[in-house]
């Protein structure tokens, strides 16, 4: 086990560090909730902090920005906070269009360029982690970190909850999901695996949070559109392993839950070893959602891995090297040693 001051077994929190100032973290009341149009549509999104560098956090499918609450003034103390409601999300507007990874990516690009951030470090969690990779892939040059949490994209396993969800008649079935004694139903199998201690019983609170934030058709409908984008009744459409080369120029790092039921915390491994240089975390009594579980521990990894790493920078020709011999320059790897450790 490595002595990093910021796992969970340190007897230290990251604001205990001796001889170190504690940053002042900013209310939830100072947090902004914005929206701005964009294609002529309404992006919603939160915004915190006026640090020099910015970070994006991206939520996952049926969410929206609000679920980094606990998150957002911790990191505003240091940094410039955005927190999008991805199209089709939120209090984001909800056509009928494009919800694949790729088209996510643009709007995220589109967003950050109307607000004027150029570069930021990337945190995306369940879908947004997908969404994450995905614009780190198209847009290198306005990526500097890369933190996938419970990420999609990386195997093809993901709950059968999610998969049935892609059959024809969901939509109907999340519109029973909202009549009163389904509800009722749905509460009583949530406390009773949270009694047994399931897995599934971990996330169960945060997976009927999200059925909760579908209310209306529209919303639903978008849901489902998301989901068909990246999940069929056999599992992901598609994984980023193809690509996870393309990291070894990216400081990256994987946070999961040890419990995931959702998508499973065999994929963490998996794309830890097959990004150069990436760095893992696990929460081991955390579900799909750790920054829930253990929000202090979780900003404690966050705030080490962006202290501990240097932005990457890539120039077109850097790229254009990686992508034809899958080898980086040394000189574009913005990761330092300690970056690469496991820990738990």
């Amino acid at each position: 086990m490595a002595d990093d001051p910021f796992t969970a077994r340190s007897p230290f929190r990251p604001s205990q560090q001796p001889g170190r100032p504690r940053p002042r973290a900013v209310g939830r009341n100072e947090i902004r909730v914005r929206t701005r149009e964009l294609h002529g549509y309404r992006f919603a999104y939160r915004m915190a902090g006026k640090g020099e560098s910015a970070v994006v956090l991206i939520h996952g499918i049926g969410d929206s920005s609000a679920t980094w609450a606990d998150i957002i003034p911790g990191l505003a103390a240091r940094y410039r906070v955005l927190a999008p409601d991805l199209l089709g999300h939120g209090a984001s507007a909800k056509p009928r269009g494009d919800y694949s990874p790729g088209a996510y990516a643009n709007g995220l690009r589109d967003l950050l360029s109307a607000l004027g951030i150029e570069r930021a470090t990337l945190v995306g969690h369940s879908l947004g982690g997908a969404v994450a990779a995905q614009f780190a892939y198209q847009f290198p040059e306005r990526t500097e970190r890369l933190v996938l949490v419970g990420s999609g994209g990386i195997g093809r396993q993901v709950s059968p909850l999610l998969r049935a969800a892609t059959l024809p008649g969901a939509e109907l079935l999340l519109s029973a999901l909202q009549l009163p004694t389904v509800r009722w139903q749905l509460q009583m199998a949530v406390r009773i695996m949270k009694t047994l201690n399931t897995g599934l019983g971990v996330d169960a609170p945060d997976l009927l949070r999200v059925v909760d934030a579908l209310p209306d058709a529209s919303s639903r409908s978008a849901f489902v559109r998301t989901l068909r984008a990246v999940v069929d009744w056999r599992g992901q459409v598609g994984t980023l392993l193809d690509r996870c080369y393309l990291t070894q120029g990216m400081p990256t790092m994987l946070v999961w839950g040890g419990r995931d039921m959702v998508v499973p915390a065999l994929h963490a491994g998996l794309g830890h070893v097959s990004m150069p240089g990436s760095r893992l975390e696990i929460f081991e009594d955390a579900g799909h959602f750790p920054f829930h579980t253990d929000p202090e521990r979780f900003l404690g990894v966050l705030h080490d891995f962006i202290g501990r790493t240097r932005p990457a920078r890539f120039s077109p020709e850097e790229w254009r090297q990686l992508l034809r011999t899958r080898r980086a320059q040394a000189r574009t790897r913005g990761a330092r040693p300690l970056q690469g450790r496991a820990t738990g």
